[in-house]
């Protein structure tokens, strides 16, 4: 899922105060599954706003809606009926989100109100931990279901570097070395032999380089 953290009151405050009436748009997806971008947290900063507004002498309405997904044409086009009656959207979706009300509403300032984070699970209630970051040439198969382009702290496609000891990284006393977790659990899987096969290079040519990455469906458009 995607994660993301609140950003701070008061940078939210500063970004809406040329504004006097807004909507607070979350969404049911992963920001609700986090806990950052849900229903009740739409109901809660919006309250947070209010206060705030009264309390400087000033005041704010604020239409409060949580849509099924942001990055959905079908849910984000039931906002359309209402845009246009307000001044902006403060949005606590991801990135993601918050660009696709941006292009289908180009006349409303689209506003942030949590920094997206990465792609992770959820550890335990109220930890989450970065798994994938969608680089899109995938060597799960090879490495015992492990990514090394995440889970190595120096992002290397052939390690390891050498630098760990007893399984922790040099980086960070509190980071596992990536590629002993991939050499043990090829070992457990008794796989060890995916390790030799291994591509000579990474396939970046798929990542982030060239603009924004589309993937086209054709048996579903």
């Amino acid at each position: 899922m995607i994660t993301g953290t609140p950003k701070p009151i008061e940078e939210i405050l500063e970004m809406v105060e040329p504004y006097d009436n807004i909507i607070v748009a979350g969404c049911h997806g992963c920001v609700t599954v986090c806990r950052v971008g849900g229903q009740k947290e739409v109901e809660v900063l919006s309250s947070t706003l209010r206060l705030a507004r009264e309390a400087a002498d000033s005041s704010i309405t604020i239409k409060e809606l949580s849509l099924e997904r942001q990055c959905d044409p079908e849910y984000v086009e039931s906002m359309r009926p209402v845009v246009e009656d307000y001044q902006a959207v403060l949005s606590i979706a991801c990135g993601a989100g918050i660009q696709f009300l941006a292009e289908k509403f180009p006349k409303t300032p689209l506003l942030p109100g949590i920094n997206t984070g990465f792609l992770g699970v959820t550890e335990r209630q109220g930890e989450w931990s970065e798994r994938c970051q969608g680089c899109g040439d995938c060597v799960l198969h090879l490495t015992g279901g492990i990514c090394p382009v995440t889970r190595c702290a120096k992002q290397l496609f052939h390690g390891p570097c050498g630098g760990s000891t007893g399984g922790i990284c040099e980086v960070d006393k509190d980071t596992l070395c990536g590629w002993q977790l991939i050499i043990d659990r090829l070992k457990a899987l008794d796989q060890m032999d995916n390790y030799g096969k291994l591509k000579p290079y990474k396939g970046w040519s798929a990542s982030r380089d060239g603009g924004p990455r589309r993937i086209i469906r054709e048996d579903m458009v």
